[in-house]
């Protein structure tokens, strides 16, 4: 599913530059579960975002199901965000005033899924995440942190992706709540 190839990445701010990745290479197989470990300041969250189309490498290739990512367009790089990549980011990025199952369906809004197959797939990805259906009408900033994560984690299984990115996805989390979402994480990876 994913190879990447002597990839490095270096920010540059006017004659300061700053590697914050140099020569990574690896391969991850389809149905693999992989965690990217380091400290702050390793490149992981760079790694991340090159994986998820969201940034370029400055050198090396990197390839999604066969595909050299440079080579793609915007549009491409749109599309294959949308529908093979679902992405739970560190902060959340959840709508605050937003209800929990209008939060999962917002990437079913970009992909041009009828109203009330949104409204289904976004309740199913929610149970297959782990949140009780009580909390469904919920506004997002009414839930615990455990929860939101499940949120997030379920907008990103929304759109079935064969591909799911989670940046530090227990890093604002207690230590038996991030259990618990890593163990969704597995539960969701077997199944």
């Amino acid at each position: 599913m994913i190879e990447v190839k002597k990839v490095s990445k270096t920010y540059t701010t006017g004659d300061i530059k700053f590697q914050a990745l140099k020569q990574v290479s690896f391969r991850v197989e389809d149905g693999e579960f992989v965690a990217i470990m380091g400290p702050s300041g390793s490149g992981k969250s760079t790694l991340m975002h090159i994986l998820g189309a969201l940034d370029s490498p400055t050198h090396g290739t990197y390839y999604l199901d066969g595909k050299d990512v440079s080579t793609l367009t915007d549009d491409e790089l749109a599309e294959i965000r949308r529908d093979k990549i679902g992405f739970v980011f560190q902060s959340f990025n959840l709508l605050p005033r937003t209800t929990v199952l209008r939060n999962a369906m917002l990437p079913l809004v970009y992909a041009d899924i009828p109203e009330e197959d949104r409204e289904k797939r976004a309740k199913k990805a929610l149970a297959s995440a782990g949140l009780d259906e009580s909390h469904f009408l919920h506004l997002s900033n009414q839930l615990s942190g455990g929860q939101i994560q499940r949120v997030a984690i379920a907008r990103a299984l929304v759109n079935n992706p064969s591909l799911i990115l989670a940046d530090e996805p227990t890093g604002n989390l207690d230590s038996k709540t991030g259990e618990i979402v890593l163990g969704t994480f597995q539960k969701l990876n077997k199944d």
